[in-house]
């Protein structure tokens, strides 16, 4: 079970570019097996950016639980295997023609990449 983040590190990695956060992302979901979504009573929460539905992931639950707020306060943060995200999470995204918002800051900044990216990056890592 992965360990919480202490707030102290949770707020400088918070500051990391897009960029950044896409390289810890691929980092910590590799390392703990698991990617975080927000979901409520209609499934998976979406973001709309330049006219693409993107569904937003982070890596860690903390990060999770600190978009749950405003709009979204009945979501819950959940984790997916890494098992499960390989496959049923790329495939169906990529049918939806749904991309991914890479650990969006609370600017809602955030690099947007389709899940095939993210799939590559991910396999990537873990041969590493």
């Amino acid at each position: 079970m992965p360990t919480s983040l202490d707030p102290k590190l949770a707020a400088s990695i918070g500051q990391y570019d897009p960029e950044q956060r896409l390289k810890y992302l691929v980092k910590e979901v590799v390392a703990n097996q698991q990617i975080w979504i927000l979901r409520d009573e209609d499934g998976c929460v979406m973001l709309n950016s330049d006219d693409e539905d993107c569904a937003p992931v982070w890596p860690n639950q903390e990060f999770a639980d600190a978009w749950a707020t405003g709009e979204w306060a009945d979501c819950k943060a959940e984790a997916i295997s890494l098992k499960v995200w390989f496959s049923r999470w790329t495939q169906g995204l990529e049918d939806d023609d749904v991309a991914i918002a890479v650990f969006p800051n609370q600017d809602e900044e955030g690099l947007v990449i389709s899940p095939q990216e993210l799939d590559f990056e991910l396999k990537q890592k873990a041969k590493k």
